[in-house]
């Protein structure tokens, strides 16, 4: 099982370098994600940093992007990494699309999967495959002059993962996508109970198999060798439960345990800003559900047993790994989990 790395894009230079040392501490990957600054220039400087890494957007944000700009990036980042590019989209909230954007919002799961489709149809008219032809409810494409297509790559054509908290979008991953970005506020058995089960409902709608889908699953942890590291980073973890579980829309990820109510609670004590009230909510009993507690020695095999059975490929990646990354000591820690995982 390969241990990757999610990271926020810095400047280009800082971006490449900081991808450089990824690789070179036997991690698998590195998930760029949008955020103030853009994926995939960080995918860029990451290829041009390393030779082994796989690179990818977890995730870039889909919409305010055509697909034709997305695939053509797509395109050239799988080029230039001989292969090693994935291309990971998400849909976002209606306020950033609609005040951050300035786009139109739509439902995202019907647009999601034109979106991936017709990004599909893109790459196999820039492979030569065919002629483009899409049209759907909200994208149309039919126009690809030779000038203005980069042409086929001697690899194939990047696979495209989406992100999916509930059982819709879970669905549309077997129907249409090669992988899937599962949220870091997830437990292993909402996982296999909820979205591996909409991801066999859309493989079966698609004829293919669940060797087809590439589980990619951020992980928060606590992980220590005294007390006081313990319950320092598990009071971080608590304050990412507490903030990522005051979206009403994940409170199935909550009622799936039992833990109806805390989602509105969370929401509620959210708004009135009381923050202390929040981590009081989430009790020690709900943060061991979705947070990997463990040693530092013990980690990468407790990972292993924790997610191996969700499917025949997954890729756990570190949602906490880049916070400490400057300290070469917490690096050596993290190379030591990642080549474990590999062994």
């Amino acid at each position: 099982m390969e241990l990757d790395i999610i990271a926020h894009p810095r400047a280009l230079a800082a971006s490449g370098e900081h991808a450089r040392q990824v690789e070179e501490a036997g991690f698998g990957g590195v998930w760029w994600t949008d955020s103030g600054r853009s994926a995939y220039l960080a995918c860029t400087a990451s290829a041009l940093a390393t030779t082994r890494l796989q690179i990818g957007t977890g995730i870039a944000v889909a919409f305010p992007r055509s697909p034709m700009v997305t695939a053509g990036i797509a395109w050239e980042l799988a080029a230039a990494t001989g292969g090693r590019f994935v291309l990971g989209l998400g849909s976002q909230v209606k306020g950033h699309i609609e005040r951050r954007y300035s786009c139109e919002f739509s439902p995202p799961g019907p647009r999601m999967k034109e979106y991936v489709e017709s990004v599909k149809a893109i790459f196999r008219a820039f492979a030569g495959q065919e002629k483009l032809h899409y049209e759907g409810r909200y994208y149309h494409f039919s126009l690809l002059p030779d000038t203005w297509s980069p042409g086929p790559i001697d690899v194939p054509a990047p696979p495209v993962y989406i992100s999916a908290v509930l059982p819709y979008m879970s669905r549309l991953v077997g129907e249409v996508a090669d992988g899937i970005h599962v949220h870091p506020f997830h437990s292993p058995a909402y996982v296999r109970d909820v979205q591996c089960k909409a991801i066999q409902e859309g493989l079966a709608r698609s004829g293919r198999s669940i060797s087809e889908i590439t589980f990619s699953i951020p992980i928060m942890t606590a992980v220590g060798d005294t007390d006081e590291e313990l319950e320092r980073t598990r009071g971080h973890s608590r304050m990412m439960i507490a903030f990522y579980g005051s979206t009403r829309a994940y409170s199935p990820v909550f009622e799936h345990h039992g833990y109806a109510g805390l989602s509105d609670e969370l929401y509620e004590r959210q708004k009135r800003g009381d923050v202390p009230g929040m981590l009081a909510a989430v009790t020690d009993d709900v943060l061991d559900h979705y947070v990997v507690t463990s040693s530092w020695n013990d980690l990468g095999p407790t990972l292993v047993a924790r997610y191996r059975d969700i499917g025949p490929n997954v890729r756990v990646t570190s949602y906490t790994a880049a916070d400490g990354w400057s300290d070469p000591a917490m690096r050596e820690k993290w190379s030591h989990v990642a080549r474990a995982m590999r062994g």
